[in-house]
């Protein structure tokens, strides 16, 4: 079998990293066992749980654990931002140039050594702002 950094890439693990690159919802753990489940119906939360924080851990995967109440999943390791949604707490990808810049920025302000940065935006999406206007409208 292929290997990942620092571990083995098990059938578990390649069933679980297809069905979190299949969608850019960025699912939450019990997302990504009602996912994995359909393939290996055996396979327990627990599993499914430890083997994200694992592949988190390692780099394979990202955890999102800004915002919200839930941690997410993410396929894209790349730097990237984030949207999220301050009603129903859906995730999105934000298509703009990471700001290298603000590295150095901080860097200068602190007497840290930056290894990078995270950003995560908050709005309201498409589906509730469309709630939002059926309500008045019925108001």
């Amino acid at each position: 079998m292929e290997q990942m950094p620092n571990m083995r890439l098990t059938t578990q693990r390649q069933i679980i990293l297809e069905e979190l690159g299949k969608v850019t919802s960025h699912p939450t753990a019990n997302e990504v066992y009602d996912m994995v489940r359909k393939r290996l119906p055996r396979i327990g939360l627990g599993t499914v749980y430890r083997n994200l924080e694992l592949m988190a851990d390692t780099g394979v995967i990202l955890k999102l654990e800004v915002g919200g109440t839930q941690k997410r999943f993410d396929a894209t390791v790349t730097p990237h931002y984030h949207i999220r949604c301050s009603k129903c707490g859906k995730v999105d990808d934000v298509h703009i140039e990471v700001q290298q810049q603000i590295n150095q920025r901080a860097q200068n302000a602190s007497n840290y050594k930056i290894l990078g940065h995270h950003i995560e935006f908050s709005g309201i999406c498409y589906d509730c702002q469309n709630e939002e206007d059926r309500q008045a409208a019925i108001n």
